[in-house]
């Protein structure tokens, strides 16, 4: 135990260095948030209110979806107020459930993107059982799974840290409350946190990512054998989206945490951050709206008003009555 006074609230230094920049990059994470919520809410209502996008693959993407949009909502109001006053302050237990939601839901997206490798593993490499396999039920279980065992191996690790006393510096050089500086403010041992936290870090990301890249070899090796050029490219572009939105997330994070200089570079850490946390979520919607005919289909349905029905009929029926009146 170390002495000190115990502490109460935690400071958010964000992006301290751009100064006289505050109000424009305000204004722009704040569209980009806006734009979010919005990108992702659409593709989830897309898909409820059309019938034939409510598969397995769209069941999934929604789930991608639902997440991104509290992903962004947990980190990014907290961090567009460090835009606008001198001393983002946050208290204890808040910077606790700020940290629990953003590595849930993190490790949360990282089971959901290899259960759409999964899938897009299926529908090319085994279509003739694809349906057998990927059956509604199993979709489902994907879907709940994903999301217990994310919650569940962050939530055993913040019960740990939520029991510690805090009395150290509390400022933290971040825009959200990374475990990081929360564990260096604690009074306690940390020893088992910060093997849990290993722990979990090597097993949910190189595991992950490995199941992944394994999914896409089988995809790339089948493809490959595909006798015509069309039927190369509609399979490919059937993956392509989830491919590029994996590149981006894991490209992100492996930088961030695997690296050497991981700790050392906070500036560099903070930056690529904030990539993943803003401009990944906002890239989701577009990429999987652009690639896909089937949600660009439903899109221009759904923004397509209804034409009337029998309207010249309806217009000469009036005229008969008008008629009918004067005479």
């Amino acid at each position: 135990m170390r002495n000190g006074t115990a502490i109460t609230e935690f400071i958010l230094l964000g992006f301290p260095g751009v100064q006289g920049l505050q109000i424009p990059i305000f204004t722009v994470v704040f569209s980009i948030y806006i734009v979010t919520l919005a990108g992702n809410g659409l593709i989830i209502a897309i898909v409820w209110a059309e019938p034939r996008l409510q598969i397995p693959m769209y069941i999934f993407l929604c789930n991608l979806s639902f997440l991104e949009i509290w992903y962004t909502t947990t980190v990014i109001p907290k961090l567009l107020e460090t835009f606008v006053v001198a001393r983002a302050a946050i208290c204890t237990l808040c910077c606790l459930l700020q940290s629990f939601f953003h590595f849930f839901l993190g490790t949360t997206e990282f089971f959901i993107l290899t259960v759409m490798s999964f899938d897009r593993y299926l529908a090319i490499c085994k279509p003739l059982r694809y349906h057998t396999i990927m059956t509604s039920k199993l979709c489902l279980q994907l879907s709940l799974s994903s999301w217990v065992v994310g919650f569940t191996i962050v939530f055993c690790q913040t019960m740990l840290l939520i029991q510690l006393p805090f009395c150290g510096n509390n400022v933290i050089d971040h825009f959200y409350c990374d475990v990081g500086p929360i564990l260096k403010a604690a009074c306690g041992d940390t020893s088992i946190l910060e093997l849990l936290g290993l722990l979990a870090t090597v097993l949910v990301i190189p595991g992950s990512l490995l199941f992944t890249v394994i999914s896409y070899a089988s995809i790339l090796s089948t493809i490959l054998q595909i006798p015509s050029a069309s039927g190369r490219q509609k399979a490919f572009s059937t993956c392509a989206s989830h491919l590029t939105v994996v590149s981006l997330f894991y490209g992100a994070v492996l930088f961030m945490y695997l690296r050497p200089t991981a700790h050392s570079s906070s500036k560099v850490n903070k930056v690529v951050s904030m990539l993943n946390t803003v401009l990944t979520p906002l890239l989701n919607p577009f990429v999987y709206t652009i690639r896909n005919k089937e949600v660009k289909e439903a899109l221009k349905k759904a923004m397509t008003f209804p034409k009337p029905c029998h309207a010249e009929s309806h217009m000469q029926h009036i005229k008969i009555n008008l008629m009918q009146i004067q005479n």
